[in-house]
C-alpha cells in the first residue's frame, strides 16, 4: 500500500478471504487533498502489516505467555513420575526376587511361592516390555488420518466404481461432450485418491503383520492389545500379591534352620514391591483415563488451539513424543517441548503425513490473534524452517496441495513484519517459488476469458489454482512494502509478466453481477502490486516503471478497467494510480497519451456525477492522473483540449472535491499548450474570478494551486486577450498584494504540504508588477524586498520539483525559485530608480507612453542608457 493507505488486515486465502486492501477514505482525501506525487513523502518503515515495534510488547507478552499445550506437557509430567516410580519399583522387586529370593533361597522356598513369585516375575516381564513398546506403537496409530480399516474401505470402493464405470462405458454410450466432462470429474477423484496411496513405502498404521488377518493385526490395532495386556497384567500382579500377604503361609521354620529364617520377611518384601508396583501403574492408568476420558484434556487443549476436528490428531502426536521424552529421558525433557518447535521438527520430515500435520499447526497458528506473533517469531528467526517452506511453495503434486497452500499462507504472514521479509527475500530462489504460485496452466492473454466459466467441474479447478495465484499474489505484495524486494521482483525472468497478466479483466467479468469474487480479487490484488512497483521511489522506481510501461498489455488491461469497470470503482481507482505513477516517466507518458480512450475515460470519470459520496475518491485520483500526463507534455495538452473539456474544467474549480486537481490541469493547459494554441485556451478567463477568490482562502492546497493558476492565466489573458481579471472578481490589486506578501510571511521556510506556494507567489508577484508600474510601489510599501530576500536565503531542493517519489524530486523546473526572486527583487529597486532618474533626465514621465508589457524594462533601460549619453 502506499503511504495514505490504512493499518493492513491480511486475510486468510481459503474460499472466504480476507483482504487488506482498504483504500484511504475519500472524504479524508478530498479534504487533505493529500497526493502521492506532488508533495514529498517521508521515507517509513512501513510494512503493510504489524510492525516489529515494541509497541504492544506488553499484549504480545501476556498472549505468549498462555500457551494450551502446557496442559499436556505438566500432564505428560505427571504421568512419566508415576510411570518411572512404578519401574523403579519394579526394577527393585525383580532384583529382589532373583537375588535373594530365588537365588538365596530356591531350595528353601516352598512349591506355592516358588510358583507364584516365577508367574509375577513373568507377569511383571510382560507388563514392562509391553509399556516400553506401548508409546511406540501408539505414535505409530496416530500417522493415520483415518480410523481403522477406512482407508481400505475407501481403496476398495474407488476401485469397485472403477470398474462399475469401465463396465457402463462399454455399453453405454453417452454423447462426447458430456461423457468427457464426466469422466475427467471421475478420474480426477480416482486420481486424487491414487496419489494419495500410490507411495512406494508402506503407511506404518496400515501394515498387516499376518497375511488374510485383516484389520485385527494392523499395526494401529497392536498399541490397544498391549494396553489390555497391561491392565490384565497388573491386575494379576495386585491378586496374587494381595493374596499371599494376606494368607501369609510360606511354611513353618523348624528349630536350628537357619536357611529358612529370613523367609517371610522377604517374600513379604518382594509381594510388597510386586504389589505396590502394580497399584501405582493403575493409579497412573487411572489418572490418564480421567483427564483424557473424562476430562477430555485433549479435545480440550485442541479446542483452545482452534485446530477443529482434524487437529485431535495433531495434539495426540504432541502429547506421546513429549510423554516419551519424559519416561524415556528426563522428566524434565517434555517441559521443553511445545507445538510450534513440534511442527518445525514435522515439516522437516520425509513423511507427507507429517508433512502435512507440521504445516496444518504452524498454518493455524500463524493465522490466530493469540499464538501469531510468538508462532513467527520463532518460524523468522530459523533461516532453515523458512527455507523448508519456500522449497514447499514448489510442490506441485495434487497430493501435496494442502501442504503447499499452508506453507504459502505462512509465508505471507512472515512477509507481513519487515525483517521477516527481508529474510524470506534473500533465500536463494525465493523469488521463483513464490513464482510458481502465479501458473495459471494456459495462455495467459486469454487466462481471465477461459477462466470465466459457469461449470461446476471447471469452477473447482479455476479456484484451487486462483487460490494458489492470490496467495502468490498476496506474498508478493507484502514484500513489495520494501525498497529492495521491489527490486528483486523486477529482476526476477518473467514474474513481471505474469503480475500483469493478472490485471486484465475484460468486459464480460468487470459487467457481471455475479462475477466470482475470487476472479475480482486476483485482479484487484493484482493491480495494487503494480502501483506499488509503479510508485516505487528511486533508480530501483524508475527501471520499474520503464519495465511496466514497456508491456504492451499493461495500458491496454488498465484501459479495461476504466472502460468497464464502473461497478467496480476500487479497481479503477488502482488501475488511475497506476498510470499516475507511470506518467512521473517521459516515455510511458507519451504511450498513455497516445493509447487510444485514456484521456476520454480519465475526463468521464472526473467529471461523472451522481456517484456516492464514498466512491469520490476515484474522481480525485483520476484528477491527479490528468495532472500528471499532463505536466510538461506538449502533446498530451493539446489531446486534453481536443476533447473540449476546458469549460467543464472551468466548471469544476467550484467543486469541492475537484477543484484541486482542475486547478492543476488547467494550470499544465495554459503552461505547456505551446503558443499555438490561444484559441483552445480562449474559455480559460472564465475562470479568473474562481481563482482569485481562491488565492484568498484559508485552505493550503486550494491556494497554492489557485496561486499557480492565477499567474498563468493571467499571463495568458495579457498576451491572447484584453480586459482586466480584476473587474469582474470583486477583488481588488492592492487585497491580492496584501494577501501575497502575508503568505510569505506565513511561510518562512519551505513547507512539504505546499512545496511551490512560495514559487507560484513569486510568479504572480512579478506579472502584477510586470504588467502595472503603480504595482511596484504598492509592493515595496508591504515589505515584499524584505520577504523576497528572507526567500532567496532559505530556498531548498524541496521548491525545486514539480512532482515528488517518495522523498526523490522529479521534473525539476527550469526557473530556480533563487532566480524568480531576483528577477522580482530586480523589478522593485530597479524599476524605482529608472522611473525617477528618467522624469529627471526629461522632464516629463516618459514612462506613462510605455505599454504596460514585459518588456517594460528593457525599454526603461534604453531610454535611460541614452539620457545618460
Amino acid at each position: 500500500m502506499d503511504k495514505r493507505s490504512t493499518k493492513s488486515r491480511e486475510g486468510e486465502p481459503s474460499i472466504r478471504l480476507q483482504i487488506d486492501e482498504q483504500m484511504s477514505s475519500p472524504k479524508q482525501r478530498s479534504d487533505n487533498w493529500d497526493s502521492i506525487m506532488f508533495e514529498p513523502q517521508r521515507e517509513i518503515n512501513d510494512t503493510g502489516g504489524k510492525n516489529d515495534s515494541n509497541t504492544n510488547l506488553g499484549s504480545s507478552e501476556r498472549q505468549t505467555d498462555y500457551a494450551p499445550e502446557k496442559k499436556l506437557t505438566i500432564f505428560a509430567l505427571r504421568l512419566a513420575i508415576l510411570e518411572k516410580s512404578a519401574s523403579g519399583l519394579g526394577t527393585l522387586g525383580f532384583i529382589w526376587a532373583t537375588v535373594v529370593l530365588l537365588g538365596g533361597f530356591a531350595i528353601t522356598l516352598e512349591k506355592t511361592d516358588f510358583w507364584l513369585i516365577t508367574t509375577i516375575l513373568l507377569i511383571e516381564g510382560t507388563r514392562i516390555f509391553s509399556r516400553s513398546h506401548e508409546l511406540e506403537w501408539e505414535h505409530q496409530a496416530t500417522w493415520s488420518l483415518t480410523d481403522a480399516g477406512k482407508y481400505s474401505f475407501r481403496l476398495l470402493k474407488s476401485s469397485s466404481n472403477s470398474i462399475i464405470q469401465a463396465i457402463k462405458a462399454i455399453f453405454w454410450r453417452k454423447p462426447h461432450n458430456s461423457r468427457e466432462l464426466t469422466d475427467n470429474a471421475q478420474m480426477g477423484g480416482l486420481r486424487r485418491d491414487s496419489q494419495k496411496s500410490a507411495t512406494r513405502m508402506w503407511l506404518t498404521p496400515d501394515v498387516p503383520l499376518l497375511p488374510y488377518t485383516g484389520w485385527v493385526f494392523l499395526t494401529r490395532n497392536i498399541s490397544k492389545l498391549l494396553y489390555w495386556l497391561q491392565l490384565l497384567s497388573a491386575i494379576a500382579c495386585i491378586s496374587l500379591s494381595l493374596m499371599r500377604l494376606m494368607q501369609q503361609d510360606y511354611g513353618e521354620i523348624s528349630k536350628g534352620d537357619s536357611d529358612k529364617r529370613n523367609r517371610k520377611s522377604a517374600l513379604n518384601i518382594f509381594y510388597g514391591l510386586a504389589l505396590a508396583e502394580a497399584l501405582l501403574f493403575l493409579m497412573e492408568k487411572t489418572y490418564w483415563e480421567w483427564k483424557a476420558s473424562y476430562c477430555k484434556l485433549l479435545e480440550e487443549v485442541n479446542n483452545e488451539c482452534e485446530f477443529g476436528n482434524s487437529g485431535i490428531v495433531s495434539i495426540k502426536r504432541f502429547f506421546y513424543d513429549a510423554y516419551s521424552r519424559c519416561v524415556n529421558g528426563s522428566i524434565f525433557d517434555g517441559l521443553r517441548m511445545d507445538l510450534v518447535s513440534f511442527a518445525v521438527e514435522l515439516l522437516a520430515s520425509d513423511s507427507s503425513d507429517e508433512q502435512l500435520t507440521g504445516a496444518r499447526i504452524l498454518r493455524k497458528f500463524a493465522n490466530s490473534k493469540r499464538f501469531s506473533d510468538d508462532t513467527l517469531r520463532k518460524i523468522g528467526t530459523s533461516i532453515p524452517v523458512m527455507e523448508r517452506l519456500v522449497e514447499m511453495l514448489n510442490w506441485k503434486n495434487p497430493s501435496e496441495e494442502e501442504i503447499r497452500k499452508s506453507a504459502a499462507e505462512i509465508i505471507s504472514k512472515l512477509a507481513g513484519k519487515k525483517q521477516n521479509s527481508l529474510r524470506v527475500a534473500a533465500i536463494p530462489g525465493a523469488m521463483e517459488s513464490i513464482s510458481s504460485l502465479l501458473h495459471l496452466g494456459r495462455n495467459s492473454s486469454c487466462a481471465h476469458n477461459e477462466i470465466y466459466q459457469k461449470t461446476d467441474i471447471t469452477d473447482h479447478v479455476h479456484y484451487e489454482s486462483s487460490s494458489f495465484n492470490l496467495l502468490g499474489l498476496l506474498i508478493l505484495k507484502k514484500l513489495a512494502h520494501d525498497h529492495d524486494n521491489c527490486g528483486k521482483i523486477g529482476n526476477t525472468r518473467g514474474l513481471l509478466t505474469k503480475i500483469i497478466n493478472f490485471t486484465h479483466a475484460g468486459e464480460r467479468l468487470l459487467k457481471d453481477n455475479f462475477a466470482s469474487t475470487s476472479h475480482i480479487m486476483l485482479v484487484k490484488r493484482s493491480l495494487q502490486l503494480v502501483k506499488m512497483l509503479a510508485s516505487t521511489s528511486g533508480k530501483t522506481g524508475k527501471l520499474l516503471r520503464h519495465e511496466i510501461s514497456e508491456n504492451v498489455f499493461t495500458i491496454s488491461y488498465i484501459r479495461e478497467v476504466l472502460q468497464y469497470g464502473e461497478n467496480h470503482t476500487v479497481l479503477q481507482q488502482l488501475g488511475i494510480e497506476i498510470l499516475t505513477s507511470l506518467g512521473l516517466d517521459e516515455d510511458a507518458k507519451e504511450k498513455i497519451g497516445s493509447t487510444g480512450r485514456i484521456f476520454q475515460e480519465l475526463l468521464c470519470i472526473f467529471f461523472k456525477q451522481g456517484l456516492p459520496e464514498n466512491q469520490d475518491t476515484v474522481r480525485v485520483v483520476s484528477g491527479e492522473a490528468l495532472a500528471m500526463l499532463t505536466l510538461e507534455s506538449e502533446k498530451n495538452c493539446k489531446r486534453i483540449l481536443r476533447l473540449e473539456a476546458l469549460e467543464k474544467l472551468v466548471e469544476a474549480l467550484n467543486e469541492p472535491v475537484l477543484c484541486v486537481n482542475s486547478a492543476r490541469i488547467m494550470r499544465n493547459l495554459c503552461a505547456y499548450s505551446g503558443h499555438d494554441c490561444c484559441h483552445e485556451l480562449k474559455g480559460v478567463s472564465d475562470a479568473a474570478p474562481t481563482v482569485l477568490k481562491a488565492t484568498m482562502s484559508k485552505e493550503d492546497k486550494l491556494q497554492e494551486v489557485a496561486i499557480g493558476l492565477a499567474a498563468q492565466i493571467f499571463r495568458f489573458m495579457s498576451s491572447c486577450e484584453s480586459g482586466n481579471p480584476f473587474n469582474t472578481s470583486g477583488i481588488k490589486e492592492t487585497e491580492l498584494a496584501e494577501k501575497l506578501v502575508q503568505i510569505l510571511k506565513q511561510y518562512q521556510y519551505p513547507s512539504a504540504k505546499v512545496p511551490r506556494i512560495r514559487r507560484f507567489v513569486i510568479e504572480l508577484v512579478i506579472w502584477m508588477m510586470q504588467s502595472k508600474k503603480e504595482n511596484i510601489r504598492i509592493f515595496k510599501d508591504l515589505g515584499m524586498e524584505k520577504e523576497l530576500r528572507n526567500v532567496a536565503e532559505t530556498t531548498s531542493e524541496l521548491e525545486c520539483f514539480n512532482v515528488f517519489s517518495g522523498s526523490v524530486g522529479l521534473s525539476r523546473h527550469k526557473t530556480t525559485v533563487y532566480s524568480l526572486v531576483d528577477t522580482a527583487l530586480k523589478l522593485i529597486t530597479d524599476g524605482q530608480v529608472l522611473k525617477w532618474s528618467f522624469v529627471r533626465a526629461h522632464g516629463f514621465n516618459r514612462l506613462a507612453m510605455v505599454p504596460d508589457s514585459p518588456f517594460c524594462l528593457a525599454l526603461l533601460l534604453e531610454d535611460a542608457g541614452s539620457c545618460a549619453g
